[in-house]
């Protein structure tokens, strides 16, 4: 395999479990560097359980993961800390400290983790906010904002330290339509502009069919893969009668 083709991050015959509660087993599929991606699936399938393990904040059952062919499931926490640092996340709250402005909620990451001096951080929050759309809001507290500039604030605030790889969790979560489909062009753009590849969380049709390169379908009746691919064409090709279900909002499967 090519270091162009080795996928920018890949799970290997991951299970996920709480005890004995097998949530999802055996799952192997690679995401390829600068993709949107995709975890669908129904409620309670696992979606979000499967983002804290590739973030490493949930630890496998048995099975791995692995960031740029190196195994972060089994990397020492140095290591682990160091691949972590190409990582950026927005929680599906937004997660942003209510006490702390939109500029000082993104300036946090750059202030733990770079040596840079007060004033160039002030100039990248600034930067950062400006991408997303929030210029002008540097001084504004997340109580002062709506929904959807919270979610972009906290984008901006995942983008701090110019991560590889985003993880976006239910970015469209209680968001108006209008202001969804804005949150899926900011996406695309940053996906554009930056060359970041995406991992994101979420049941909306219209945000996967709209952003989504490749996606894997969680099958909550099997507890394991159920598809992988274009979402569009899983949509009208897929063999497993759930994901035609789920991606064609069907009531029932069909045989």
């Amino acid at each position: 395999m090519t270091a162009d083709a080795t996928p920018h991050l890949e799970v290997r015959h991951l299970t996920m479990a709480y005890g004995s509660n097998v949530i999802m087993n055996d799952l192997s599929f690679g995401i390829k560097r600068g993709d949107v991606f995709v975890i669908m699936g129904g409620s309670g399938c696992g979606k979000s359980t499967l983002m804290r393990h590739l973030i490493g904040l949930q630890e496998p059952a048995s099975g791995e993961i692995f960031f740029n062919g190196d195994n972060f499931s089994t990397a020492t926490q140095d290591r682990r800390t160091e691949m972590l640092q190409h990582f950026g996340v927005m929680y599906q709250s937004g997660a942003l400290w209510t006490s702390l402005t939109l500029a000082e909620n993104v300036a946090l990451p750059l202030k733990e983790f770079s040596p840079l001096s007060a004033k160039e951080i002030d100039a990248i929050a600034r930067y950062k906010l400006a991408l997303v759309g929030l210029a002008g809001y540097e001084g504004y507290y997340p109580s002062e904002i709506s929904g959807g500039m919270v979610k972009r604030a906290s984008i901006a605030r995942a983008m701090a330290l110019d991560p590889e790889v985003l993880f976006l969790d239910e970015p469209s979560a209680g968001l108006d339509p209008i202001t969804s489909r804005l949150l899926d062009d900011l996406i695309l753009q940053l996906r554009d502009s930056l060359g970041t590849t995406t991992v994101i969380v979420t049941h909306e049709l219209a945000s996967i069919f709209a952003v989504a390169d490749n996606a894997v379908f969680l099958d909550v009746a099997t507890r394991t893969l159920g598809a992988i691919g274009n979402p569009n064409e899983l949509r009208d090709h897929s063999e497993n009668p759930r994901v035609r279900q789920f991606l064609n909002r069907l009531a029932n499967p069909n045989p």
